[in-house]
Parts: structure tokens; C-alpha cells; sequence
């Protein structure tokens, strides 16, 4: 133990009504049983603590998951059923939204509050924290300004928050959270913001979201050399946040959401859909657009599951025809299918394709590059029908991309407005993936505990449990 550590091992002392075991939960993106080989930190805490592989939801996927660890719910109940889907009522794909009433049931922080009132809670970077009973909220938040812009940002509830954080760590790195340019400067921002509340706000719970190995595990694969030290490098970033819950005394909870898998082949949907006749575009200024209003079946892709909506009933025996004779899709789930996954709620597609294990789903439905609209080669998660993994890489088969980006940085850095049109139209770089249930354990989500004895037993502890086990745990009474 280092000399930092030995200074400030004696609990602090609690302040007036906080509950008997404050929590510091850890959603560590991708973690699986494989990478924590190359996490000293996490591995040391799940030797003297406890361990156990970690079930999760059809689609694995961040939102889906993390809905389920906070009310308790499969996606079913709680009514997230991917990351985005088609919200018929409005007629568009959206996805990452952020109002927190999207979820359905009771959260993990009413729960608690309900048996210890006052509870108290940090949310940094879980998603749909807009809105939510929470104490202390950080998310990701561009300003979206009138000439087109978008800058790196932050929301915050308390609004004082923003300054507070801001003139601690500088402006959140939006462009290290997502884009080719992601890395380990958001995870350090975010774990140095949960540090700040923990020094300055003291909650008996803190959610920290670390997005790391999110990213070059999905450039490169989970077994490649670069992805290892994605890992190594985050166990370090994480080692001062661990650190300063050991002297608070704080029982530290570290999950993941998914593992990510290896994948070589990428599936047109749309393309296949569109050429049968079910697929519908209009175009504007040459660019084709979705038009599902139109369309009689079109598919919203999230990683590995496809959520497939079909306007007519009398379309479902031919756009399931379609899905099923695509290589790379493993199964196409019908109302009873969805039913057995938990997935059957009024958002899900009419059908649900699942991805083989080495493939993954594209959004893309032109048929011509030279028709694809402006938004496929920019960083653009509100704008795009689907999922895009491309998003993480500059194109490599144009010779003059970089060149390009620092154009369009040198007008952003003068406030003009400017186009980081460098993301690639070609999937194949994409390497690994997630979203269908794990065929192994060792490729699946993980619960590691600093306490020992807690989550014991047989097989998967379910993600459904996450829940119960957390407030029972916070509030000393975990057995």
C-alpha cells in the first residue's frame, strides 16, 4: 500500500443521516472475465472481494442493460429495447435520447429512498439521467448552436454544477467520448468528475460510467494487443477514484454491460429490404433519405439485433423471408420469440433479427455511395437510422482525410462553421461487436464486489437482480 493510501485509510465519518454503506458502482463498459488479466486494480478487488459472471439482456446493449440494473426489469417491462428504435407515434429513429421517463418502473434510488428517506445519489454519465430523481447528475450534452455548430459540453443538475466541474477539469471531451477520436481522456474526465462528488458531496451513491474499453475493442477486437492496453491503460485511470473509496470507506461495485466479441462480416438489412420492394427513400439535393412513414418494412440496427418494423401485417411472411436468407443472421424473432427474450413491448420491431456471433448489422440503405446522404460520413448519433461503429475511424481509402479534419478544425477553432465529413461508407474495419446474448461466460458482463460474500452463488447472477442486490447492499442489509 502506497504512502497516499496509508495517510487516509481510516474511514471518515459519516456525515448526519447517510446510509449505513455508501456505494461507488462502476459501469465499466466491455469488461469481461478475459481483459481483467490485463486490469491489476480490478482483479486484485475481485480476489479479496467477490466475483461472479454477470447475465444481461437481449439486446446487450448499453441502454437496455443499464435500464434493467436500475429498475430491476427486462427490457419488456421497463420498455427500453435498444439503444434507439422507431418511435411510431412521431413517425422517426431516434437514438440516445435522454429523458429518464422513457424508463419504465421504480429505480434503484426510489427504492432506497423508500426504506431510508433522504438517500442520496451522484449519476455521472449513465444514461437517461435528464430528468431523473437524482441528486447530482452529469451527461453528455453538446450546444447544438443556430449556425450549425456543435461544441463539447455538458448538462448538469444542479445547473451550478457545470462551472463547478468545468473550472476543475476543463469542457467534457465530447470528441474523445465518441468519433474517431475517442480514448481515455473522457474516461479520465469522468473519473475525475465522480472523484470531485465524492470529496465534495459525499452520496451514498455514486454511478460512474467509463466508456474505454468501449472503443478499440470495437476498432480492433477483443484479442488484439491494442485492445489489452485499453484495458491496462483504465485500470490505471481508475486506480486514484478506487483509492479514494478505500479511505472513505465505500464499497465499490464494478459491472459491465456486454462483452465485446470478435466479428468479420457485416449485414446490409436495409440494402436487402430495399431491394425487395419494402424499403422506401426520398431524395433531396441527390441524398436519399429513410422515409419509414413509407416504407412498408425497414429495420433499426443496434449492434448484433435488428428491430424490424413492418406497416402491414400482410408484409411480415415476406420481409421475414428477406431477413432469414441474409448470411450472418443467426435467428429472426417473431411475437412468441420476443416474448421468450423479454423483448415483447409495443417499441420492439414486429420481428427482431439476431446477428451470428462473428456479424454485425449496418444501418446503411442506398444502393449507390454517390447517393448516401451528408450525415453517413460525420459523426452524427442523432441523425443516422441505426448504429454506426464507423463512426470510430477516419476513412482509410481517402488519401486526404486528415488533411480535411484539420481544415475543419482550423475553421471551428476561428468559429466558423465547419464539417468533419471523415468518417468511411465502408464497414470492414469494424472488428468487434456485441448486443446477442454471450456464448460463454469469459465473453460476458461481470459483477466484481470490494466486500467478499456478496452475489454468491451457482451460474450468472441475473441482471435483474442488480437491483435488489445493490439497495440491500446499501442499506446493510446484505447477507
Amino acid at each position: 500500500m502506497n504512502e497516499a493510501r496509508q495517510e487516509s485509510s481510516s474511514p471518515r465519518p459519516r456525515r448526519h443521516g447517510q446510509a449505513p454503506n455508501p456505494l461507488l458502482v462502476l459501469d465499466v463498459v466491455g469488461l469481461t472475465p478475459q481483459l481483467l488479466a490485463h486490469m491489476p486494480r480490478l482483479s486484485a478487488m475481485a480476489g479479496e472481494g467477490s466475483y461472479r459472471p454477470l447475465g444481461t439482456v437481449l439486446p446487450a446493449v448499453t441502454c437496455a442493460a443499464q435500464s434493467t440494473f436500475l429498475t430491476g426489469l427486462t427490457p419488456q417491462e421497463h420498455g427500453i429495447v435498444g439503444n434507439g428504435w422507431y418511435f411510431r407515434e412521431l413517425g422517426e429513429v431516434l437514438l440516445w435520447r435522454q429523458h429518464n421517463a422513457l424508463v419504465s418502473g421504480e429505480k434503484l434510488w426510489d427504492a432506497a429512498r423508500a426504506r431510508h428517506p433522504g438517500y442520496t445519489v451522484a449519476n455521472v454519465c449513465w444514461w437517461y439521467a435528464m430528468g431523473a430523481g437524482t441528486d447530482w447528475t452529469v451527461t453528455p450534452r453538446p450546444v447544438y448552436y443556430a449556425d450549425g455548430r456543435k461544441e463539447p459540453d455538458c448538462y448538469t443538475r444542479p445547473p451550478e454544477l457545470h462551472d463547478e466541474l468545468t473550472d476543475a477539469l476543463g469542457t467534457f471531451p465530447l470528441f474523445h467520448f465518441w468519433g474517431p477520436g475517442a480514448d481515455i481522456v473522457s474516461s479520465r474526465w469522468i473519473t475525475e468528475a465522480t472523484r470531485h462528488l465524492l470529496r465534495t458531496r459525499r452520496p451514498d451513491l455514486a454511478l460512474c460510467y467509463v466508456p474505454h474499453l468501449d472503443y478499440d475493442l470495437q476498432r480492433y477486437g477483443p484479442d488484439d494487443p491494442r485492445s489489452h492496453r485499453a484495458a491496462a491503460e483504465l485500470d490505471a485511470v481508475l486506480a486514484p477514484l478506487l483509492d479514494d473509496a478505500d479511505a472513505e470507506g465505500r464499497t465499490v461495485i464494478a459491472l459491465s454491460e456486454y462483452g465485446i466479441t470478435r466479428v468479420d462480416r457485416a449485414v446490409d438489412i436495409n440494402r436487402a429490404l430495399r431491394r425487395e420492394g419494402l424499403l422506401e427513400v426520398h431524395t433531396q439535393d441527390g441524398m436519399e433519405y429513410l422515409d419509414p412513414t413509407t416504407s412498408r418494412a425497414f429495420a433499426v440496427v443496434d449492434h448484433q439485433l435488428a428491430h424490424i418494423y413492418v406497416r402491414d401485417p400482410a408484409d411480415l411472411d415476406a420481409a421475414r423471408a428477406v431477413v432469414e436468407s441474409l448470411d450472418g443472421v443467426a435467428e429472426v424473432l417473431d411475437e412468441r420469440g420476443k416474448k421468450a427474450h423479454s423483448l415483447d413491448h409495443p417499441r420492439s420491431g414486429e420481428l427482431v433479427a439476431v446477428a451470428e456471433p462473428r456479424a454485425w448489422f449496418t444501418y446503411y440503405y442506398w444502393l449507390d455511395d454517390a447517393h448516401a446522404p451528408d450525415f453517413a460520413r460525420l459523426v452524427e448519433i442523432h441523425r443516422k437510422p441505426g448504429y454506426d461503429p464507423a463512426e470510430l475511424f477516419m476513412d482509410p481509402l481517402d488519401p486526404y482525410v486528415r488533411l480535411r479534419a484539420a481544415t475543419a478544425l482550423a475553421r471551428k477553432k476561428t468559429g466558423m462553421r465547419y464539417r468533419m465529413a471523415v468518417v468511411p461508407l465502408d464497414p470492414s474495419p469494424v472488428r468487434g461487436s456485441h448486443g446477442r446474448l454471450p456464448g460463454r461466460s469469459d465473453e460476458g458482463p461481470v459483477f466484481i464486489c470490494s466486500r467478499p460474500g456478496v452475489a454468491e452463488g451457482p451460474g450468472l447472477l441475473p441482471a435483474t437482480d442488480v437491483k435488489s442486490l445493490l439497495v440491500n447492499l446499501a442499506l446493510g442489509e446484505h447477507t
